[in-house]
């Protein structure tokens, strides 16, 4: 917008609290301003499912009443965002990508919309999936930085509206990889904590001992602050941590010499050349900033890990849509359908011995952390695929995802042929991810690569 001193495409969530806080900025004309982009370039990027234009004004007006009457609710006062359309949000509708019940409006918001309404987000709409976050069709979406190439899945609206400076942040899931792919495949910043870090009650499951909840951000320094938001315990939810979130931001800044970084000899090899030469050149910023490299080898059982944690997202898919499922398969995607079905065949005998697998695995995986204090690998072994119809390969984060470790991803390089950006994962014990975001924040002082921003034509 004209009045807007900054143009919106260049903050971070952090410049634009300021901005705020200081009365620089009004959360109305922050809000117009993302509003107008949403409106001059979604139609490229088709990242929304749907944008609530005057319930976010309406929002924004009563922050900007509130801030003039000095009541600040904190770093998130007036910051717009978009949510994944799984998350329950009241009175809107909550399709999760999918046919299946595309008039549901739930009455309640889930809990992390209810904790970041408190702390004064400005929530401008709902943003597309794959279907049910689990291997059903990709949307529409494209990358803003090749519109010829996915954004990945299944956060991919959260990814590319982002990545497009449609919002300040996102909220995804992840399961096996849809968060921390899609986030390296747009050039975005994401930490996806530890399993039951954020509640997860009111967001629709894909698999109940696999989802996490995480945002999508520009820097660490903004993945902080929105941790610190929405973290905590919710007695909603059986699987959430029952003890109180750290003060994120205030550990950026810890010191990072000692700590003992272990890069992997197997199984995280980067299959382009790109991707490595990135990795290798993102490990020598590691080593400036104090981190000792020394190689490690992961579990033996890696490969049992792995087909343990898909057939447990059958089953447990299968699970929460059997009624609808069997009543009605026609509704449900053909890629959707395939694995519902071979969820309903599993025998209770092989789920029960895949979570024992995923058991042994989180335990072998925990000796590593006697000897590191984070693993670094490539966050995908590959750029962003080129097409819609497939989301990318998850195979670099669902070994954390599997056994619930907090893991984070920050931009490093770009690929030049088709100008797509690289990610390179940290992943840590459990409940570290104070760690993960000050290596991240400090690997970010000392680069620029997140502060990269594609080039969309506005419409006409």
């Amino acid at each position: 917008m004209d009045n807007m001193k900054v143009p919106v495409e260049t903050l971070t969530l952090t410049q634009a609290s300021a901005l705020i806080r200081t009365k620089a900025v009004s959360p109305v004309e922050l809000t117009a301003a993302y509003l107008e982009r949403i409106e001059l370039l979604d139609g490229q990027v088709k990242a929304w499912v749907c944008v609530v234009a005057e319930q976010a004004l309406a929002t924004a007006r009563r922050l900007e009443d509130a801030l003039m009457r000095g009541e600040y609710l904190g770093p998130l006062h007036g910051i717009p965002y978009g949510a994944k359309d799984l998350f329950y949000t009241a009175g809107l509708p909550t399709t999760a990508g999918s046919q299946v019940r595309p008039d549901f409006v739930p009455k309640d918001n889930a809990t992390v919309i209810e904790r970041l309404e408190a702390a004064g987000a400005v929530l401008l709409g709902k943003t597309t999936m794959t279907e049910y976050a689990f291997r059903g069709g990709a949307p529409a979406t494209r990358n803003p930085w090749n519109l010829n190439h996915t954004p990945g899945g299944s956060s991919s609206g959260s990814a590319a509206g982002l990545a497009a400076s449609m919002a300040l942040f996102t909220l995804g899931t992840q399961t096996l990889g849809s968060l921390l792919r899609p986030a390296a495949y747009n050039g975005l910043t994401c930490l996806k904590a530890t399993y039951g870090r954020i509640s997860r009650h009111g967001v629709i499951p894909a698999s109940w001992s696999l989802d996490h909840v995480g945002a999508l951000t520009r820097t660490a320094e903004d993945s902080a602050l929105v941790l610190e938001a929405m973290a905590g315990y919710d007695q909603q939810d059986p699987t959430s941590l029952n003890e109180p979130a750290p003060r994120y931001v205030a550990r950026l800044s810890q010191p990072l010499k000692g700590r003992v970084a272990g890069v992997p000899t197997s199984f995280f090899e980067p299959q382009e050349e790109a991707v490595a030469q990135a990795q290798q050149a993102a490990l020598g910023v590691l080593q400036d900033l104090g981190l000792q490299l020394v190689p490690v080898d992961l579990p033996a059982c890696l490969p049992e890990s792995l087909a343990a944690h898909v057939l447990v997202m059958q089953a447990e898919a299968a699970a929460y849509h059997q009624e609808r499922f069997l009543a009605a398969p026609g509704k449900f995607g053909p890629h959707l359908r395939q694995q519902l079905a071979l969820g309903c065949l599993t025998p209770a005998v092989d789920y029960l011995r895949a979570q024992r697998i995923r058991h042994v695995f989180k335990a072998e995986f925990m000796k590593l952390f006697a000897e590191v204090d984070v693993i670094v690998t490539p966050t995908t072994p590959t750029v962003a695929p080129a097409g819609l119809a497939n989301t990318g390969d998850p195979a670099f984060n669902g070994p954390f995802t599997n056994i619930g470790l907090p893991a984070m991803t920050v931009p490093i390089g770009f690929e030049t042929k088709a100008n797509l950006p690289i990610g390179m994962q940290l992943a840590s014990a459990p409940e570290a991810e104070d760690l993960l975001l000050a290596i991240g924040h400090q690997y970010q002082l000392a680069t620029d690569w997140h502060a990269r921003r594609p080039r969309l034509a506005k419409q006409a």
